[in-house]
């Protein structure tokens, strides 16, 4: 069944420090209320859709995002889901970062008492070994840095390749194969989009 595998990637809805572009790992915040409105419109976008497997990140941004979404009594908790471990950066944006380490990013930066790339790679190829034992349409509720990483380790690049997958919150995106091979089927989908769509 491993052909058959899909993963569905499924950023958490908006936070307050989604919107202020402030790095969010182990801050356990929750949704602001568009963020909820967020969450029940990507329900709405999955309804009717069968997932042989659910996997969240224990933050509650992304168990929210999952139960509005329909899919919590079913969800696999797991911290290899968990935001990328921004270490002495958490709480702080890029902007303020660079003003002591001008040009850093997550993805070529040293992040002092935080993971590296390969480290949130590794847990990244742990999840997708669970998703193909599986099989079938696999749902993880995430975050973004983590799930950019998914899709660069799913794509057999570097864990800071990820870097090249511009993620938005509330969004969903799916990872699969053609033919034998692992390609992207859909990226950074807007469920409001989705939704307008279907009415």
């Amino acid at each position: 069944m491993i052909g058959g595998t899909r993963l569905w990637l499924l950023r958490h809805a908006e936070t307050e420090w989604s919107l202020s572009g402030q790095h969010t790992s182990f801050t356990d915040i929750p949704l602001t209320p568009n963020g909820e409105a967020m969450g029940r419109l990507l329900g709405r976008s999955l309804a009717g859709k069968s997932f042989s497997l659910v996997m969240s990140s224990p933050r509650q941004r992304a168990l929210r995002t999952c139960e509005l979404a329909g899919l919590l009594p079913q969800a696999e908790v797991t911290e290899d889901l968990a935001e990328w471990n921004y270490g002495q950066y958490e709480g702080r944006t890029t902007k303020e970062i660079r003003k002591e380490s001008p040009a850093w990013t997550i993805w070529n930066g040293h992040t002092p008492g935080g993971e590296t790339p390969d480290e949130v790679g590794a847990r990244c190829q742990r999840v997708i070994e669970r998703a193909k034992e599986a099989g079938g349409d696999v749902a993880l509720f995430a975050h973004g840095h983590v799930l950019r990483v998914m899709a660069a380790t799913w794509l057999g690049l570097q864990p800071s390749e990820g870097r090249c997958f511009t993620l938005g919150t509330g969004t969903y995106s799916v990872l699969g194969y053609e033919h034998e091979y692992t390609t992207t089927l859909v990226w950074n989908q807007s469920v409001q989009a989705v939704v307008e769509a279907i009415e």
